[in-house]
């Protein structure tokens, strides 16, 4: 009986990586629903752990488990995302205030760093996926430098809500050439040790990142992601 609980916890972790990815792609669409049989099926799984990863899941909010009658992955519309990046500009900018209090060593801020140069790189090659995946490297890890661990799980589950929004609008926006600039900008205050500058700068990164999206979702009649 002791043997059985690991194998169990990992194919429910390897559920909710699966499920999360469906979700994230599209393959899972906005306001679908789903049996768990059904799920189990197409996973090659057995149900229960991927009962498990759906209360994980909506935990994060993105499905809702209805007893009897399956899960919907959950739609988000333009005020949702208003919504979420609002707690998210208060959030993180706390935390890059935080972090330029923090006084970090340059070796402590490398990996802050690097995504930046990441970022940048990814511009000159015309890669916006990979641009969107050290977008998202820097920010996680500048939630992390913040060193407020509710912080940090709040982000990180409305992150995942902005990362659906992105993979649909990432490739409508016109390149993110001023972001680069603002991380930049956001590193050398931490750097600095500047928290009034750190926290005012992210908050405006932040808005207008929020006013974009929205505009793009609108503009292409995007009502629910």
């Amino acid at each position: 009986m002791m043997t059985s609980a690991p194998k169990t916890q990992s194919s429910s972790a390897a559920a909710v990586e699966q499920l999360r990815s469906q979700i994230f792609t599209g393959k899972l669409g906005a306001g679908t629903d789903h049996l768990e049989s059904e799920l189990a099926e197409a996973l090659g799984m057995s149900r229960t752990p991927v009962r498990e990863a759906l209360l994980v899941l909506e935990g994060q909010g993105l499905v809702d488990v209805r007893p009897r009658k399956g899960v919907r992955i959950k739609p988000l519309s333009p005020a949702d995302m208003t919504e979420i990046y609002d707690i998210l500009t208060e959030l993180e900018s706390l935390a890059a205030a935080n972090a330029a209090r923090a006084g970090y060593s340059d070796t402590e801020l490398s990996r802050l760093s690097v995504t930046v140069d990441e970022m940048d790189r990814a511009l000159r090659q015309n890669d916006l996926d990979a641009w969107a995946q050290a977008d998202d490297a820097f920010h996680h890890e500048l939630v992390r430098l913040g060193n407020n661990s509710r912080v940090q799980s709040i982000v990180g589950m409305l992150s995942d809500q902005v990362r659906r929004a992105r993979l649909v609008t990432l490739h409508m926006r016109p390149l993110p050439t001023r972001s680069n600039e603002d991380h930049r900008k956001l590193l050398a205050a931490i750097r600095q040790g500047d928290a009034k500058t750190a926290h005012r700068m992210h908050h405006v990164h932040r808005t207008a990142a929020k006013e974009m999206l929205i505009q793009l979702l609108r503009k292409h009649h995007l009502n629910s992601l």
